[in-house]
């Protein structure tokens, strides 16, 4: 799973496609629907707010904007309304983890989106994310295990 903590507007049509499926899965694991996943590391920065759930719908009304944008029929129905989301922040470090790791994926699987966001030197976070100083997050594997995202 890979909830990234970059702007959807970066990601390939495979990578936002995956994306809204796996933030639709994180969804269902922070309302306890599903017994899958529950421990991922992705989670916590979602599970450390105050409102998780409302955090996660933000997270997915942002993904579902860049789809229709895009001319995607993602089906909105399937956010669920969970109140008023505080927003979440993600370290410089974090950032710049994602956006090495998105261009490898991009540069092997999308050469085209790989050369329309290579001169991009300061990716934006996704904007439920507010930007602070700070190394790779805590929760991330970096190095830890093989990433299949």
């Amino acid at each position: 799973m890979r909830l990234w903590s970059l702007h959807p507007k970066y990601l390939d049509r495979q990578g936002l496609v995956a994306l809204w499926r796996e933030a639709l899965l994180a969804q269902a694991v922070l309302r306890d629907e599903t017994r899958g996943y529950r421990r991922h590391p992705q989670l916590d920065r979602f599970r450390a707010c105050s409102t998780p759930l409302a955090a996660m719908t933000e997270y997915l009304k942002v993904v579902h904007a860049e789809a229709q944008a895009r001319g995607y029929t993602f089906d909105k129905g399937k956010i669920r309304p969970a109140g008023k989301a505080v927003a979440l922040s993600v370290t410089a470090g974090q950032i710049g983890y994602e956006w090495t790791h998105l261009m490898k994926k991009l540069r092997a699987r999308s050469p085209e989106t790989h050369r329309k966001w290579s001169a991009i030197d300061a990716p934006i976070p996704h904007p439920l994310f507010r930007l602070r100083a700070g190394a790779v997050e805590p929760w991330e594997r970096a190095g830890k295990t093989r990433e299949r995202d």
